[in-house]
């Protein structure tokens, strides 16, 4: 029978969308799972501008996507991540649900095995950097055409047949001495060091340029040319030295230190020794040039040999001669003549200078000065004396004046002067009000008087 409705809705499933489900799967995975130590090797690391890191964590098998968010702290808490290394890595196992993926979240970062090599060598790539042993201004040019060369480098590898095969096909005449020393394991750091120090003490052939070589191998293999004591002996070293260590993506401490470093032994072989067959083409064409040249220079020479050849010169050689002679006949002329009128000239230049002097002798000069003087003194005294006498005469009449128009000259004839208390002059008799003393001066004294009306 068809089932009825209700019976349908009821047997229906849940239908949950993408992000609920996603949503679902990651509750569950960080709740189930959580914070987690995982080891494994870097790849595929991507840093961004923002300071996070996206990487791959992978063993042998499987792949786990990471992601290390920048926080100001945490950098103090990680090491530097590089492509390769092995790390033991914390963080949360999360899904990211826009891509639906599952990725660690990574909140700590140890280094492992191969890690601790890699943090031991920057550790040691900073220290011998901040001391100066990478600075470019000391690396030192090679020379061109050496004829002594050293190499250090193990004698049964196959680094150092491939450099012998080439050295003596591009530059036979050179010298070769080996130096044998071990290349990998422990106490090798040592013997190339000592060997670098060996070439440098003279206890060994002179050599011109040095060459540490080796051939590929693992970060492991390849440890002892990281030795802080290699990289001293590199840098102590008088003669220049050419790293050459390992694959072209290879680096190691040698090659930082050394005056240059080659991506492998045999491109170290050919950057050291020039190329016999290119100098001989080379001086072919330097010997083409030079004839070339030559054969030039004897063409210009001959060309103006035959232009002197045709010149007046060689055809009338007397001729020109005495034209010559007579040229410096009108020059000598020429010159006696212009000696003659610039004599003429300073000779009636110093006529008229002692002219001008007789006109201005200095002894008649201050005899006319001291008769102006003495005539300008008579002057002054006479007319400081009229002035005196008219000033006099002017006082005199002055005093006439005042005797005659003075105060006491009108007291004299019977008129007197009324003043107040105070010293006012009595002008108005309102100001002689009842009860006011007065003063009145007359001819031969003072009158003092009360008003009463």
């Amino acid at each position: 029978m068809p089932a009825t409705p209700s019976q349908a809705a009821a047997s229906a499933p849940h239908i949950l969308s993408v992000t609920e489900l996603t949503r679902s799967v990651r509750e569950l995975v960080e709740g189930t799972i959580g914070e987690v130590w995982v080891e494994g090797e870097i790849s595929n690391l991507r840093k961004q501008a923002s300071g996070h890191q996206y990487f791959t964590l992978k063993d042998d098998r499987c792949q786990l996507p990471c992601v290390l968010f920048f926080r100001p702290g945490l950098r103090h808490a990680t090491v530097p991540l590089t492509e390769g290394m092995c790390v033991h890595v914390r963080g949360l196992l999360t899904v990211y649900e826009a891509r639906g993926q599952y990725q660690l979240n990574v909140q700590l970062v140890q280094a492992a095995g191969a890690g601790l090599l890699a943090a031991k060598f920057e550790a040691l790539k900073r220290k011998l950097a901040d001391e100066g042993l990478f600075a470019a201004a000391r690396k030192r040019p090679l020379p061109r055409f050496p004829k002594a060369i050293g190499i250090v480098t193990s004698p049964t590898g196959a680094a150092i047949a491939d450099m012998l095969n080439i050295l003596h096909r591009r530059a036979p005449w050179i010298q070769i001495l080996i130096n044998p020393v071990r290349v990998q394991g422990a106490g090798a750091g040592a013997e190339i060091a000592a060997a670098i120090e060996e070439f440098n003490s003279g206890a060994l052939p002179p050599v011109e340029v040095l060459v540490v070589a080796r051939g590929g191998g693992s970060a492991e293999d390849l440890w002892e040319f990281n030795e802080e004591g290699v990289a001293r002996a590199i840098f102590a070293s008088k003669i220049p030295v050419v790293s050459a260590v390992g694959h072209e993506i290879d680096f190691t401490m040698a090659d930082f230190v050394a005056d240059l470093r080659a991506p492998t032994p045999s491109a170290a072989a050919e950057l050291v020794a020039p190329d016999s067959e290119a100098l001989a083409r080379r001086f072919e064409q330097l010997r083409s040039t030079l004839e070339r040249c030559a054969r030039e220079v004897v063409r210009n020479g001959q060309s103006q040999l035959a232009y002197l050849q045709r010149s007046p010169f060689f055809r009338e050689p007397q001729a020109r001669v005495q034209e010559l002679a007579q040229q410096i006949d009108d020059t000598a002329e020429q010159l006696a003549r212009l000696i003659a009128d610039r004599v003429a000239e300073q000779r009636r230049r110093l006529e008229a200078a002692r002219s001008s002097l007789r006109e201005h002798r200095p002894d008649q000069l201050l005899r006319i000065r001291r008769q102006e003087l003495g005539g300008l003194r008579e002057r002054l005294l006479r007319g400081g004396s009229q002035r005196l006498d008219a000033l006099r005469g002017r006082l005199e009449h002055a005093g006439n004046l005042l005797r005659v128009l003075g105060p006491q000259s009108t007291l004299a004839r019977g008129y007197s002067i009324t003043r107040t208390e105070s010293g006012q002059i009595v002008r108005s008799k309102a100001q002689a009000v009842p009860g006011a003393a007065l003063r009145t001066q007359v001819a031969d004294g003072e009158i003092r008087s009360r008003v009463e009306e």
